[in-house]
């Protein structure tokens, strides 16, 4: 007769059952976290699939960093799959933003009273942007866009791009930050 361990709370259990490899541990976490997330696709243009194949790459990561033993059990596992899968959506988000060229705009609705005029400011603006981003050059371009459109941290910025540490990193987006101003007035 196996023992009987005795669990101060669910998530214990549960990274408990994980490590074991016992698929139950996805099922509870799925039943238990399908609302949240569902819930949270949906307020940000969002389908119920992509909700659940959402939920699913998050049950995997998790699956994965306890598997390895990366996973540091700072809060509860539903904080983390919900963070997990918020990061996974609006990195989709911007991805998909990405994607499609500057200047087409059809389908996107002008926005509360919006004139026209206004969207060809805008479509001018995103123009000057890019334009300004290419002249500034690397690595300025690259920290930008991953700082500001990607929405990565400094850590993770300063690993990609080869910096000692997080606080280089910001005093070069400072810098770069300075310069993109710079010559963003000399196209006004």
């Amino acid at each position: 007769m196996g023992t009987s361990l005795f669990f101060l709370n669910d998530d214990a259990r549960i990274l408990d059952l994980i490590r074991k490899g016992d698929e139950e541990a996805l099922v509870l976490l799925y039943a238990s976290n399908r609302k949240p997330i569902y819930s949270f696709v949906a307020r940000n243009n969002g389908t119920t699939a992509d909700a659940e194949d959402l939920l699913q790459d998050a049950l995997i990561v998790l699956w994965e960093r306890v598997g390895a033993g990366r996973y540091e059990h700072e809060a509860k596992i539903s904080t983390f799959l919900y963070a997990t899968a918020r990061n996974m959506w609006l990195r989709r988000l911007a991805r998909q933003r990405r994607e499609v060229p500057i200047g087409i705009h059809a389908e996107e609705p002008i926005e509360d009273g919006a004139s026209a005029l206004d969207a060809i400011i805008s479509d001018e603006q995103e123009t000057t942007i890019a334009r300004a981003l290419q002249t500034l050059g690397e690595p300025c371009r690259k920290l930008l866009l991953l700082f500001y459109w990607e929405e990565r941290s400094m850590e993770q910025i300063a690993a990609e791009l080869g910096f000692a540490n997080a606080e280089t990193v910001k005093s070069k987006k400072y810098q770069c930050k300075k310069a993109l101003q710079k010559l963003l007035r000399k196209m006004e």
